[in-house]
């Protein structure tokens, strides 16, 4: 049977790391309240040359080269973003661009932080029909630039990023397994960001909107962080969400062990979504697998949305830590909501 295996990984970070000792010089909180509640020790914020593309399109390059394939080989790109630095020309298609994939098709997913799962499932449909196609799927994101760097709530949360995998067909009994992926859109308002305000006097926003003179007292260019004054920053109900991540991954992981006819004992590594260190431990416990089987790298990187995954997917790879045959179960929930999991094997 054919399926979608990881022939190459790849990741791009930004050079500039922001620590908590930095932001406790900028909003109302401390180092010992981040970590505590999140895990999160430092994240990367882009600068100039480092838009959401660029960095996609380096992080793929890398997993091209770890899987031996040239651009021209590419049959179509997918990049998993909220954050592109154009609406239109779609990220996939900068990344087309920047690496000169001349012979692919490609697309954005906008799924937040599920994104690049989503994109890894399409991936493995698409060799299914055409085992000798290439796919490169991306996850990037420019967090920074939609933060309110105000809000001390969500702006200790993110940070900046882009992760890549070349997916092709092989029919040897590895690659994916098993997919479970869910959303519900009614509880969006719990976590969202708004586009930036329409110009179309007739037509509104769907969540309530932010006034742009909220940032008004506040210059992060001072550190050298984009500006963003149309008020389109992420907004959240923390405790809303913790408590529904928690549930709805949870839910997803069940339901794609019985669809692999596997136990939580059974699987060697947890490749999660690094959204809070309570969330990942929690899992473990859950699932029946220890500590040390869980990657983590959120201290690192904070939240980076769709590239948490495939960022982790690249460390845990180039450490040496996953091994042909290793199973491999990956997770994320995300604004939307959407949410959803994966079991690979490696």
């Amino acid at each position: 049977m054919i399926r979608g295996v990881i022939e190459g990984t790849g990741s791009c970070l930004p050079e500039y790391q922001l620590t908590n000792d930095q932001l406790e010089k900028l909003v109302d909180t401390s180092d010992e309240w981040i970590t505590a509640r999140t895990g999160i020790a430092s994240r990367r914020i882009a600068g100039p040359g480092e838009e959401t593309s660029k960095i996609a399109a380096e992080a793929a390059r890398r997993a091209m080269a770890m899987a031996g394939v040239t651009a021209e080989e590419i049959a179509t790109i997918i990049v998993g973003t909220m954050t592109s630095e154009t609406t239109m020309p779609s990220c996939a298609c900068l990344v087309q661009k920047e690496i000169g994939a001349v012979n692919a098709f490609a697309f954005d997913i906008s799924a937040a932080c599920t994104a690049f799962i989503y994109g890894l499932e399409l991936a493995d449909n698409m060799v299914k029909a055409y085992p000798d196609r290439k796919i490169l799927v991306i996850g990037a994101e420019n967090l920074s630039a939609r933060v309110n760097w105000q809000d001390r709530n969500t702006c200790v949360l993110f940070g900046d990023g882009a992760g890549a995998a070349v997916v092709g067909g092989d029919d040897t009994g590895r690659g994916v397994l098993a997919t479970r992926l869910f959303s519900d859109g009614r509880l969006g308002d719990l976590l969202y960001m708004n586009a930036a305000p329409s110009m179309n006097p007739h037509i509104n926003n769907p969540y309530e909107k932010t006034d742009p003179a909220e940032a008004e007292d506040f210059d992060p260019a001072r550190l050298g962080f984009p500006r963003t004054d149309n008020g389109s920053y992420i907004k959240m109900s923390g405790r809303e969400v913790f408590k529904n991540a928690v549930l709805a991954m949870e839910d997803s992981i069940d339901k794609v062990l019985e669809d692999a006819g596997l136990s939580g004992p059974e699987i060697d590594w947890i490749l999660p979504h690094q959204a809070n260190i309570r969330i990942l431990h929690n899992l473990g416990e859950r699932i029946g697998v220890p500590k040390e089987k869980i990657f983590i790298n959120i201290h690192k990187y904070g939240n980076t949305s769709a590239a948490t995954v495939p960022i982790a997917f690249d460390e845990a790879n180039r450490q040496g830590l996953l091994k042909k045959g290793d199973l491999i179960l990956t997770c994320a929930f995300g604004g939307g909501f959407t949410w959803g999991a994966e079991i690979i094997r490696w």
